[in-house]
């Protein structure tokens, strides 16, 4: 998947730039000639989706160290773990994107080939 765009960036550099935060995955999702690249638009709402789960993750532990109070050394270490797994997980599709293939996350990766394919 390593075909080159007129702007000189391959398929394969924008879906892995498309992981490097959210703004990237928005512009390759309405910049041309990006938007046409399935493989760029699966990984860029891939990293969408991405972006969003890890942001409802930090949200719900954070809930639950409001609401448990007692929780929060707990919760902290959890929270740490997650985020530390989290980003394991955004190393490895980027490392993926880049080399061209169509790493799928469970659950994600479903709703971003549904969107890549409309």
């Amino acid at each position: 998947m390593s075909d080159s765009n007129p702007s000189g960036l391959s398929d394969n550099a924008a879906g892995g730039l498309a992981y490097i935060t959210l703004i990237p995955a928005i512009v390759f999702l309405i910049a041309e000639p990006f938007k046409r690249s399935s493989y760029v638009r699966f990984h860029a709402w891939q990293s969408i989706f991405f972006f969003v789960a890890w942001a409802a993750i930090d949200i719900l532990v954070g809930l639950i160290q409001n609401l448990v109070p007692s929780a929060v050394f707990l919760t902290m270490t959890v929270l740490q773990l997650v985020n530390l797994a989290i980003f394991v997980v955004l190393v490895i599709v980027f490392v993926q994107a880049f080399n061209g293939n169509l790493f799928k996350l469970p659950v994600l990766g479903g709703l971003a080939d549904q969107q890549a394919n409309r």
